[in-house]
C-alpha cells in the first residue's frame, strides 16, 4: 500500500524538474531594463505609470510642452530638409516630442511636417541607428500633435534646425 502512495509523489516531483517537463513553464515575458533616454530637454515629461491604458496616461506631455512645439514660427535660415520618412507609432513609454530617425546621426533639434495636413511640429530628432530609408519611429506625443493616427503609417518630412 505504501508503495501505491509513493509512486504519484515521485512522479509528481518529476514535473517540476524542467528535463522531464514536455511544456517548460516559463516566468514570463522577459522584462527589459529600460534606461532613460538621452535627451535635449532639460525637463523631460516623466514616464506612464505602470498601470497606464489609455493614450492619455501614455502622454505625458504637459500644456506648455505642446503649445512649443505647435509654435512654429517661419523655417530659420539655417533650416535644411533632411529627407522624407515613413513613420509609425514608436514606444509609447518613451515620454516626449522626438522622431527616432536614420536621417539623422546624432541628437538635435528638428521639425516635422506632415504634408497630409500641412500640421507643423518641433521636435527631438533622434538617430534610429538604422539606414536612411529604413523608416522612422515617432512618439505618441508628435503624433497626436500631427494628427496621425497611431496606427498609420505615414510620410513626414523632416526638416535640422
Amino acid at each position: 500500500m505504501r508503495a501505491v502512495l509513493i509512486l504519484p509523489a515521485l512522479s509528481l516531483a518529476a514535473c517540476t524538474d524542467p528535463a522531464w517537463q514536455l511544456f517548460p513553464q516559463s516566468a514570463g515575458p522577459a522584462v527589459e531594463e529600460v534606461s532613460a533616454p538621452v535627451t535635449l530637454d532639460p525637463t523631460p515629461p516623466p514616464p506612464p505609470p505602470p498601470a497606464a491604458r489609455t493614450i492619455e496616461e501614455f502622454d505625458t506631455t504637459t500644456e506648455e510642452d505642446r503649445a512649443a512645439a505647435v509654435s512654429v514660427s517661419a523655417p530659420a535660415e539655417t533650416s535644411s530638409l533632411l529627407g522624407t520618412t515613413n513613420v509609425s507609432l514608436g514606444a509609447p513609454t518613451d515620454p516626449g516630442i522626438w522622431l527616432k530617425t536614420g536621417l539623422v546621426t546624432s541628437l538635435q533639434e528638428g521639425r516635422v511636417v506632415y504634408p497630409a495636413n500641412g500640421n507643423v511640429v518641433n521636435l527631438e530628432l533622434r538617430p534610429s541607428g538604422g539606414d536612411a530609408g529604413a523608416g522612422s519611429q515617432m512618439s505618441l506625443a508628435a503624433m497626436r500633435l500631427l494628427d496621425i493616427p497611431l496606427t498609420a503609417l505615414a510620410d513626414v518630412e523632416v526638416f535640422s534646425e
